[in-house]
């Protein structure tokens, strides 16, 4: 049912996290503005966006977090991670330590975050291939180990930041969308049961009353 005052069906939190200076502000912004900012300064705790989607007919409205990368700042953004429904983990494949720091921040996540929460792992920066310290082959063990979809991108130029945003706001409608037909189910079933059982007491009161 469709909130009448802001006019949505559902409502998803999206959380953009990884290491400071690996293009998580950038990514966020070339794709609601098309802009890129060569100056970007590092994140200071948490920034707010929203955007809206149409699937299926169903009005999603996601609600975007981009959250500061410094270590000094772990403890208030993982705070924010609760109630997230998508994650885009960023790393630079020019710097082999903001991938290497990818198995803390999944630690981080899988500690605070929904069960069910859907991952894309982004290796930023892909228009800096000369300076290339990550290879794609490493990126996608790590993706696989963790069981997370991958795709390099490039903020500069918007390589991939579309298609990264639409592929994750679909897995999510996908998978929450089946938790909801589950639970629909389960409690048509149950009523089910209940029914059932209210007829075979009522048919021996018949017989016996």
């Amino acid at each position: 049912m469709k909130d009448k005052v802001n006019n949505y069906d559902m409502i998803f939190k999206i959380i953009i996290i990884g290491d400071s200076n690996v293009g998580k502000t950038n990514i966020l912004t070339k794709y609601l503005k098309d802009e890129f900012d060569p100056n970007s300064k590092p994140t200071i705790g948490v920034e707010f966006a929203t955007k809206q989607f149409t699937i299926k007919n169903n009005i999603i409205k996601t609600q975007i977090w981009d959250t500061a990368g410094q270590e000094r700042y772990r403890t208030i953004t993982s705070s924010f991670y609760k109630g997230a429904k998508g994650c885009l983990l960023v790393y630079d494949i020019t710097k082999k330590e903001s991938f290497e720091n990818i198995d803390k921040w999944i630690s981080d996540i899988k500690s605070a975050a929904e069960e069910n929460l859907s991952i894309i792992l982004l290796g930023n920066k892909c228009d800096l291939e000369d300076q290339r310290k990550v290879s794609k082959e490493e990126a996608e063990e790590k993706s696989q180990l963790y069981n997370m979809a991958f795709m390099e991108t490039s903020a500069l130029y918007g390589t991939n930041i579309e298609r990264a945003f639409d592929e994750l706001i679909n897995n999510v409608y996908k998978n929450n969308h089946q938790l909801f037909e589950k639970e629909v189910n389960l409690l048509i079933d149950e009523k089910k049961t209940i029914d059932i059982n209210q007829v075979k007491d009522e048919e021996k009161k018949g017989c016996c009353g």
